[in-house]
């Protein structure tokens, strides 16, 4: 999947009202996805995807100051960063974040998307794995 085709999903699966939301919401997902996981997974899925959007992922797992092993944070924790990041309330960066996972797991091979999940608490994965209709 090209950069384009990535983002025009984005904005259709999140109900978002331009190409510049869409990359907002990418972008605060990876970099606060990146942030949690496990740098080599980090730079696995960053890999598969085209390169200016596996950049939010490269970006922040190799600062350094990120731990190999991604920041330990609760669900809470998570939510706050991305909504600080996507200029959004919790609920609605939440609902783009899925959107974004989504195309996420469309555009890659699904083995590394699903280690990602396995490597999360389970609230956090059934936030951001779970298919969503709206906005929570």
């Amino acid at each position: 999947m090209d950069h384009d085709t990535f983002m025009g999903q984005v904005q259709a699966r999140a109900r978002l009202d331009s190409r510049g939301a869409a990359e907002a919401a990418t972008r605060a997902t990876l970099e606060t996805l990146a942030e949690r996981v496990p740098a080599p997974l980090a730079a696995k899925l960053a890999a598969q995807l085209p390169r200016e959007i596996g950049e939010h992922l490269r970006r922040v797992a190799t600062a350094p100051d990120q731990p190999a092993g991604g920041l330990r944070m609760s669900r809470r924790d998570f939510l706050d960063r991305l909504a600080q990041r996507a200029g959004a309330d919790v609920a609605k960066a939440a609902y783009e974040a899925r959107g974004v996972v989504e195309v996420v797991g469309e555009a890659t091979e699904g083995a590394v998307l699903e280690r990602i999940r396995q490597a999360m608490d389970d609230d956090l994965a059934e936030l951001l794995f779970a298919g969503s209709t709206g906005p929570a």
